[in-house]
C-alpha cells in the first residue's frame, strides 16, 4: 500500500498547541504564523492506528485500562523486530510519557544539589528536570566540526570521575542536533558512567526515526553489565504522532532498579489509558510498512532542505540529521544576534521555527534554529521560502 504524506491536513480546529490560533497569538503575537517548531507531525498516524483507536472509541465504554499482554508483547516484538534487541515483557513499565519517566530517574538517583550530567545544546525541559527538582546542572557540550556533533569523552572523564555528579541523562538519538550515535560512542559513555558508577537514564524517544542508512542502536543492548546499569525510556509517540495519547514504554532489564523504579512510580497510580494502548499495539504489530515510507519520505524532505539553502540561503549551515525530524540550522554566519535572528523570524518570515537559544544554558545554540520538517513538502517549502525572503538581504 502506497501512504500519501503529501495531504495536506487542517489542525487549526484541534486542540493543538502548535497549531491553536489563540497558542500562536500568546506564543508569537500573532495568529497566522507557520508554526515549524514543536516537533510533532503534521501527518495523519498510521491507517492501522487510526482504525484502532476508531474502533475503541465506537466501543463506548471508557473505564479502567492495564497493562494488557498485548501491549507488552507488541513492544517486545518491536524492539525485537526494528532494532535487534531482546527484552522481555517483564521489563516494560507504563508512563505516559518519557519526560515523567526521566524526572523519575533523576530523583532516585540524585538527591538535591548533586549533579547531573547532560551533553548540550539537547532538548530543553532536560534543564527544567534539574532545576526545577534542586538538582546541579553539569554540562558536558557537544564538540560541533563542521556540522557533525561529537561527545567530549575527556571532559565527561572529568565530571563523572567527580563524585558528587550521580546520573548521565542520554540522549540517543540526539535531540537537536540529529546524531544517531555510533555503537562505539555509546560503548564509551557506558564504559566511562560503569568505572565512575554515574547510573544512565537514556531518552530513545527518536529510535525508530533514524534516517536510512543509519541506525539506532539500543544502549541496553550494548552489553549485559550496561543494560544492568540503565533505564530506558522509549515511546511510539515520536514515531506513530501519538503525543496527545499519553503512552510510553520504560524498559528496565534490572531487576533491582525496575523495582525501585515501580516503587518510585507507584504513588502516582498511573493507568495506561484505552486509546494509548490500541494505538500502540495497532502502531507496533502493523505499522512498520507506513513507517517506512515515512522515512523514506523524511529523508526525502531532509535532502530538500540541503538543496533549498545551498541555492539560496548559502550561508546557512546544515548537516542532513541522521536522525529524528528536525532539522538544526546553524545561522551564525548572517551575523545576526539570537535575537535579531528571532525577530526575522517572526516578524519578517512569519515562521516559528523553534530558537535555538532555548537548547543551551550557555550559549550552546545561539544563532541556531530547529526546524521541524515531519509535514507535507509544500508546507516545508512555503516555510523555506519565507525565510529565505526574510533573510536573503544579509
Amino acid at each position: 500500500m502506497q501512504y500519501d504524506f503529501d495531504r495536506p491536513i487542517d489542525r487549526t480546529r484541534d486542540i493543538s498547541i502548535k497549531w491553536s490560533p489563540q497558542l500562536r497569538r500568546e506564543m508569537y503575537g500573532e495568529a497566522d504564523i507557520l508554526p515549524m517548531g514543536i516537533a510533532d507531525m503534521d501527518f495523519p498516524t498510521a491507517p492501522a492506528v487510526a482504525r484502532a483507536v476508531q474502533a475503541r472509541a465506537a466501543h463506548e465504554t471508557y473505564g479502567y485500562g492495564y497493562l494488557a499482554p498485548e501491549f507488552l508483547d507488541a513492544c517486545v516484538r518491536w524492539q525485537r523486530e526494528r532494532h535487534g534487541w531482546d527484552i522481555r515483557p517483564d521489563w516494560i513499565i507504563y508512563t505516559p510519557g518519557v519526560n515523567m519517566a526521566l524526572v523519575c530517574a533523576l530523583e532516585m538517583y540524585t538527591q538535591p544539589g548533586e549533579g547531573v550530567i547532560i551533553q548540550s545544546p539537547v532538548y530543553y525541559p532536560y534543564y527544567d528536570y534539574v532545576n526545577g527538582t534542586g538538582r546541579k546542572l553539569v554540562l558536558n557540550p557537544l564538540v560541533n566540526r563542521e556540522g557533525r556533533y561529537e561527545m567530549d569523552f575527556a571532559r565527561l572523564e572529568e565530571l563523572a570521575a567527580d563524585p558528587r555528579n550521580k546520573l548521565m541523562l542520554l540522549c540517543s538519538p540526539h535531540n537537536p542536533v540529529g546524531r544517531a550515535w555510533t555503537r562505539a560512542e555509546l560503548e564509551r559513555v557506558g564504559r566511562i558512567c560503569l568505572d565512575h558508577g554515574v547510573m544512565l537514564a537514556v531518552d530513545e524517544i527518536h529510535a525508530d526515526l533514524v534516517l536510512p542508512p543509519n541506525r539506532h542502536i539500543p544502549f541496553a543492548s550494548l552489553s549485559p553489565e550496561l543494560a544492568q546499569h540503565c533505564i530506558i525510556c522509549t515511546s511510539p509517540s515520536k514515531t506513530f504522532n501519538l503525543a496527545g495519547l499519553l503512552v510510553s514504554d520504560i524498559i528496565i532489564p534490572s531487576d533491582e532498579i525496575r523495582a525501585a523504579f515501580r516503587k518510585k512510580m507507584a504513588p502516582y497510580y498511573l493507568w495506561p489509558g484505552n486509546f494509548g494502548t490500541a494505538a500502540q499495539i495497532a502502531a507496533y504489530t502493523e505499522g512498520g510498512p507506513w513507517l517506512d515510507q515515512l522515512l523514506d519520505y523524511l529523508a526525502g524532505n531532509a535532502r530538500y532542505i540541503a538543496d533549498f539553502l545551498a541555492q539560496n540561503l548559502p550561508r546557512v549551515k546544515y548537516r542532513v540529521p541522521e536522525a529524528t525530524y528536525l532539522a538544526w540550522l546553524d545561522c551564525r554566519d548572517l551575523g545576526l544576534t539570537p535575537e535579531a535572528l528571532w525577530d526575522r523570524m517572526l516578524h519578517r518570515a512569519k515562521v516559528a521555527p523553534d530558537n535555538g537559544v532555548l537548547f543551551g544554558p550557555q550559549g550552546e545554540g545561539d544563532g541556531f534554529l530547529r526546524l521541524n520538517f515531519a509535514c507535507p513538502r509544500a508546507q516545508l517549502q512555503e516555510a523555506l521560502t519565507r525565510m529565505a525572503g526574510a533573510l536573503g538581504d544579509l
